[in-house]
């Protein structure tokens, strides 16, 4: 298929070359040039990219990265083919994404939202899992697309319900890995050692893929961005914002997007979101330490 991808980060850009690699006709861009794969057409803008593309893929940082990317100078807008599919992978707000599919598909394109769990390892070995709001049949024939990137699709419901469960899906890993965070430093500071108290974890009903995840990265000490903190970050607005759309009230999530607030404030924001517990270690005065499983 003719693609265009837009959006080469630290997920995007191998969701990119996983097209590549399984045949696709793939022109990419990227706000930062210099970060196309291999065998990929680098475009001198979105419109550029987008022009006769059957299907135009976003992977970007929120919300108004994809505004401009679809309605902003030379962007997609003014290129899109009618009858074209336009997918973002990106995890933005859901009622925007209502509004900017009803804006292209004045033009005639149809708009599937499509975000993404699996984190940087799932984008470059081809297993991401995607959560998706739109029409059966427009999914159907973006299978092959998907088919190269990842391992599942999940059908949430119609337009913007893929946008609605990453973010009911990274409210939970949010919250799961602060109360992994919070036990391991109180342990620390109680005297049990952290590779002991995993070995319980693991045996346990508290054991979950967030804590098999992060674990072995805590005890490395490794905070290398697999998910940066700003986008955990930005992602917990989105959800506090949509949760005040519809009167809900989240006081778990109130209380950690403190810990995050702060946590940026200190310099923490192109560190994974893992390292929020280093504050909570500066707090209780210790270092969570020990040797991965």
């Amino acid at each position: 298929m003719r693609v265009a991808f837009l959006g080469l980060g630290i997920m995007g850009r191998p969701m990119a070359a996983n097209l590549v690699k399984a045949g696709h006709d793939v022109a990419v861009w990227n706000r930062t040039p210099g970060k196309e794969p291999a065998r990929a057409r680098p475009a001198s803008s979105p419109a550029d990219a987008a022009r006769d593309a059957e299907v135009v893929w976003m992977c970007v940082a929120d919300t108004a990265a994809v505004e401009q990317l679809l309605f902003g100078e030379d962007g997609v807008e003014n290129a899109v083919a009618s009858g074209a599919v336009i997918v973002d992978s990106s995890t933005i707000s859901p009622s925007a994404t209502l509004h900017f599919a009803e804006r292209l598909r004045s033009r005639g394109a149809d708009y599937i939202d499509a975000p993404i769990t699996g984190s940087k390892i799932g984008a470059e070995s081809g297993q991401l899992i995607f959560m998706a709001g739109g029409s059966e049949d427009t999914l159907a024939r973006l299978q092959p697309l998907f088919g190269a990137m990842g391992k599942a699709v999940f059908r949430m419901g119609d337009l913007g319900k893929g946008q609605s469960a990453k973010l009911a899906l990274n409210l939970m890993i949010a919250l799961a890995y602060e109360g992994f965070a919070e036990g391991l430093t109180l342990a620390t500071k109680l005297g049990v050692q952290a590779d002991k108290l995993l070995e319980l974890i693991n045996a346990t009903m508290v054991r979950s893929g967030v804590v098999d995840y992060k674990a072995p990265f805590v005890l490395r000490r490794d905070f290398s961005p697999n998910f940066p903190l700003r986008l955990m970050h930005k992602d917990i607005h989105l959800m506090l914002d949509a949760a005040r759309e519809v009167r809900v009230k989240l006081p778990g999530l109130e209380t950690v997007e403190e810990i995050y607030e702060i946590a940026t404030e200190e310099g923490q924001s192109d560190l994974d979101y893992a390292a929020t517990i280093a504050l909570l270690e500066k707090w209780a005065g210790v270092e969570v330490k020990g040797v991965p499983a």
